[in-house]
């Protein structure tokens, strides 16, 4: 599975971006896919995910009530809407996909990775 993730770029504190990550999985409605990031000189941490059929969703405590995780499996794509954004949110976004997954906030599950949009929010 091959993942590719765009969108990104640079916008104001208080502005909004929406990130996209096409897959080329034959079957991508059976994968989970979820949303990480990595600031400078940090680990890199959980954003968001999105169950197979977009009907369960989950977010960081950091991005909750700003961000929002959908998917449309038909065109094999997840986004990530970004509102609100705050310098902090400034990373490489990565989105991920496994099929099955015990604990879907743990990056170390996830099998397949894309290769990372840069979000760079001003004050």
């Amino acid at each position: 599975v091959q993942l590719q993730a765009s969108g990104g770029g640079l916008v104001q504190a208080g502005g909004s971006l929406r990130l996209s990550c096409v897959a080329s999985a034959r079957t991508f409605s059976n994968y989970r896919m979820g949303w990480f990031r990595q600031a400078p000189g940090k680990e890199r941490e959980f954003v968001g995910t999105i169950s197979w059929s977009g009907g369960s969703t989950d977010y960081a405590d950091s991005v909750k009530g700003r961000f929002t995780i959908s998917r449309d499996n038909a065109k094999n794509t997840v986004y990530l809407q970004m509102n609100s954004l705050k310098p902090e949110d400034t990373a490489v976004y990565f989105c991920a996909a496994r099929d099955w997954i015990i604990s879907p906030r743990d990056d170390h599950e996830y099998r397949y990775w894309g290769q990372g949009t840069q979000v760079t929010v001003s004050s």
